[in-house]
């Protein structure tokens, strides 16, 4: 089995193989260029969204700068999808962002991830676990989500959290590690 198809598969794999590196750089490039546009040129910035993306439904818009690993290459976005500054993707595995979903500045998700045995670190190995992101969410401003979490539809990540465990949908979750302190409810 190949390097790149062990990190396809979610296993332990070299990211400095040679035909990770050169994939990678492509798309990287193509990154540069995005974040070169002007703020105003939107056709440049959808069509950047549209060919490089994975999936990028209607309305999605990408404040500058933005940061990913490959590019984006492995985001999936809805319908709706706002981003605010700086907002950084480790897309090494899929990132998955349904519809109507907001990103304050800052944030940054991450799907990459490293052995804790200190040899294997030592060689710079990783494995990849997905994030999914339910539709019409809220993550405020700097909060981090590591490599596996689920937040479910309707949630509110405040702003400055850490999420390291899964969100239930229709919840308000703060702090770090974050945590639900609500359920979000008609009389919410």
């Amino acid at each position: 089995m190949t390097e790149y198809e062990k990190m396809k598969a979610g296993m332990i794999y070299d990211p400095g193989d040679e035909r990770i590196m050169s994939e990678q750089l492509i798309y990287m490039k193509k990154l540069r260029e995005f974040n070169k546009l002007e703020q105003d040129d939107l056709e440049g910035k959808e069509k950047y969204l549209k060919e490089v993306f994975a999936e990028c439904g209607e309305n999605c818009y990408i404040e500058q700068p933005f940061y990913a690993n490959w590019g984006g290459k492995n985001v999936h976005f809805g319908n709706n999808v706002y981003a605010n500054f700086g907002l950084t993707l480790v897309d090494d595995a899929e990132i998955f962002v349904g519809d109507y979903v907001l990103f304050g500045p800052n944030v940054n998700i991450a799907t990459a991830n490293h052995p804790l045995d200190p040899e294997m670190r030592k060689k710079a190995l990783q494995y990849n676990k997905s994030v999914y992101i339910g539709n019409n969410v809220w993550i405020g401003a700097g909060a981090v989500i590591v490599p596996g979490v689920h937040i479910g539809d309707n949630s509110v990540i405040g702003a400055g959290s850490v999420v390291t465990k899964d969100i239930p949908a229709d919840s308000v979750a703060v702090g770090n590690p974050c945590r639900v302190i609500k359920t979000i409810g008609k009389d919410t």
